[in-house]
């Protein structure tokens, strides 16, 4: 039987292990321990490796015994820092932190809904499909994990990934892709009191630039941020390099494009105007995730929530997931809420009356009563 208690109690394990982006060692080995201990097959590969880091992703495999279609359950195991020493505190439902660390429910509840749904699987021995269990390391950090996994470990193209915050009834199922942006603006140094008309001050250079940019809310599916920018010294000295980071999000690759080319005209016509030259750098950091409606997937999803008296809330968000990578290489996802709050800050907590839910909709996707 499904154990709320196992399920809280691994949890509660889960996050007092520290592990930060790029250091998701010890977390992988507490969960191959946990497969082999269950008799569960299970691969894993050197993600880590290519971008500094000592994680890496595992995909499990539990053989199924009908003729439904294999699905995958996904969650990443890397969390926001701080998050050494994490002491959680338990008031009712609600789990939290001291204050002093974020709590790991993001997304060591997804990785516990997941765990708690295949134990009941395996003790019960009740039929159910082929099921693929999808471990990823470094989500957080622009999904690098997920971006150097490989592939050839996950043959099954439909997922079920449980990382959104919100309740059990979420499900989000179309996500934007994300263009990473960088450029630098450089001018001249000069003495700023003595012979400031010699030089060329690159932060005016900079600001002529992003004035002209659409920064917020473009429109419905579309975003821009600048995120940190940076240069100069003294007061004294004409300011002659200036770097921004930025980022474009939208559900629209064309209106993404357009905007990318928007953001290079800002900086074209801004240095033309004061004498001076930039750099632009940009790349795809995850396509778009966008499923139909009617598909397959999102209406198992949709019955099992049923079945379980929660209505899907149905949703098209703003934010990125492994998911997005997943789709770059033909997957298919859905993303569950699992009671995640304040996530990315020493104020997170989990509900847990909704992991526990959305537990018991991953047991019936993943086999028969």
């Amino acid at each position: 039987m499904l154990s709320r208690e196992r399920l809280q109690e691994r949890f509660i394990e889960m996050i007092k292990i520290y592990s930060p982006s790029k250091g998701e060692k010890e977390m992988a080995d507490w969960i191959e321990n946990w497969l082999r201990e269950r008799n569960i097959p299970f691969q894993s590969d050197h993600a880590g490796e290519a971008y500094g880091g000592n994680g890496r992703n595992i995909v499990a495999f539990v053989k199924g015994n009908t003729k439904e279609r294999p699905l995958g359950f996904a969650a990443h195991m890397d969390q926001i820092e701080p998050c050494r020493n994490v002491n959680p505190v338990i008031n009712g439902n609600i789990i939290s932190t001291d204050k002093t660390t974020t709590l790991g429910g993001d997304d060591k509840a997804g990785i516990s809904a997941i765990m708690e749904a295949v134990e009941d699987i395996i003790e019960s021995g009740v039929p159910h499909r082929d099921i693929y269990l999808v471990f990823t390391c470094s989500e957080e950090i622009s999904m690098m994990g997920t971006k150097h996994m490989d592939m050839s470990m996950l043959p099954c193209k439909e997922l079920v990934v449980v990382d959104a915050t919100g309740g059990a009834e979420t499900l989000a199922y179309k996500a934007p892709a994300m263009e990473a942006i960088e450029i630098t603006f450089k001018g001249k140094k000069a003495h700023a009191g003595i012979e400031p008309e010699k030089g060329i001050n690159a932060i005016v250079v900079a600001s002529k630039a992003i004035s002209k940019m659409h920064i917020g809310r473009i429109d419905y599916e579309t975003t821009s941020n600048i995120g940190h920018i940076e240069g100069g010294s003294a007061t004294n000295i004409v300011t002659d390099k200036v770097t921004f980071t930025a980022e474009i999000r939208s559900h629209s690759m064309e209106k993404l494009a357009a905007e990318v080319t928007h953001m290079e005209q800002c900086c074209k016509e801004a240095v033309e105007e004061m004498g001076a030259c930039y750099e632009m750098k940009h790349e795809m950091a995850y396509p778009v995730l966008s499923l139909e409606e009617d598909c397959e997937l999102i209406q198992d999803t949709v019955n099992a929530m049923a079945e379980e008296r929660i209505t899907a809330n149905k949703m098209i968000i703003g934010g990125g997931s492994d998911a997005n990578v997943l789709a770059g290489h033909g997957y298919k996802s859905v993303i569950l809420g699992c009671g995640m709050i304040n996530v990315h800050t020493v104020e997170e907590a989990l509900d847990t009356d909704e992991t526990w839910k959305v537990t018991k909709v991953l047991r019936r996707l993943m086999g028969a009563e």
